[in-house]
């Protein structure tokens, strides 16, 4: 591992300005994914800003009844929140299947977020890898790649996003808080992260030296029916093939309010807006799901090996809207 220097900031501000003047600088929360990246030499940063005790550790309610969780609230601490578990259950449930149980008390809501991919060509520094250093090369394209992307791909990348959190925060339309020298400002979560394109090093549209201050999940979303489903390798401790985190309101029998996005399948989570928009208005049925969720999947371009992809994130999706959706009144 690199030497670098080590700094804790007493506030949000003065993280922002030690970031600012310390070139190739990072900020540390639980470390989870950064110390793993930093002993591969994937990540050599100059300096690390330890933001873990900042107080940004807490999830309040406010008044409109949306929630904010702090960007260090601890994955563990978040899912077991009573609020969350019972207005946006997706998000629990997102969380409960990631990682285990001791990453989940070391990992932060914006250290989730902030994650980087697991391709294994990213990881190795003795293969080719645009997103580790651009001009490099797709090693996974002609090489295994059978978890990798099928949504969203570019000549230069194809690697997926490895949350299951941030896939239902896109879901329940939440907005992440930043801070930088700028100010502050929210994205919305589906639009957080980048799809590769010509630049895979870019993983969301955070601008230079902002924070992840927290994460808002809307009034509007709060008591609607949700749900993620994850399909793996194995039951625990593996990151997903493809999931999906849908959330449905039915009223007489129509849909009227709806969120789907799928993991496991892209550069960034995949909000599905061609299924939603079919679906908006339209009767909760079977036959409805099954349409929809097709033209999004339609969209979809396997590559050699992952084409068991999309009717894999077929079923998952059709299983969770056929489950959320109310059963017909009896004739």
């Amino acid at each position: 591992m690199n030497g670098f220097g080590y700094l804790r900031p007493g506030s949000v501000q003065e993280a922002v300005e030690a970031y600012a003047a310390h070139p190739g600088a990072r900020y540390l929360a639980g470390g989870t994914n950064l110390v793993d990246l930093l002993k591969l030499g994937v990540e050599r940063p100059t300096t690390l800003i330890d933001i873990g005790r900042l107080p940004l550790d807490t999830v309040e309610e406010l008044s409109d009844g949306s929630l904010r969780v702090g960007a260090t609230v601890r994955n563990s601490d978040l899912a077991a929140d009573p609020r969350v578990r019972e207005r946006w259950p997706a998000l629990s449930q997102a969380l409960l299947a990631g990682a285990s149980a001791q990453l989940r008390n070391a990992a932060t809501t914006g250290g989730n977020l902030l994650q980087r991919t697991r391709c294994p060509y990213f990881q190795d520094l003795d293969k080719p890898c645009n997103k580790r250093d651009p001009g490099s090369g797709c090693g996974a394209r002609d090489g295994v790649h059978r978890d990798h992307a099928v949504l969203g791909h570019s000549e230069q990348c194809i690697a997926t996003h490895p949350s299951d959190m941030a896939v239902a925060l896109a879901a329940l339309d939440a907005q992440v808080e930043l801070y930088g020298p700028e100010g502050s400002r929210r994205l919305p979560a589906a639009d957080f992260h980048r799809l590769p394109g010509e630049h895979p090093e870019r993983d969301t549209w955070i601008r230079p030296g902002e924070l992840i201050t927290g994460v808002l999940l809307p009034a509007a979303t709060a008591g609607v029916p949700s749900a993620y489903r994850k399909a793996r390798d194995r039951a625990s401790y593996a990151f997903a093939l493809a999931s999906v985190a849908v959330m449905l309101r039915v009223a007489d029998g129509v849909v009227d309010q709806v969120g789907v996005a799928f993991g496991g399948l892209a550069h960034r989570p995949w909000r599905a807006r061609h299924t939603e928009l079919a679906l908006l208005g339209a009767p909760a049925t079977p036959n409805a799901f099954e349409g929809a969720v097709a033209l999004e999947l339609a969209h979809a371009e396997p590559l050699r090996d992952n084409a068991y992809k999309v009717p894999l994130a077929r079923n998952l999706a059709l299983d969770v809207l056929n489950r959320l959706a109310p059963a017909p009144a009896p004739a």
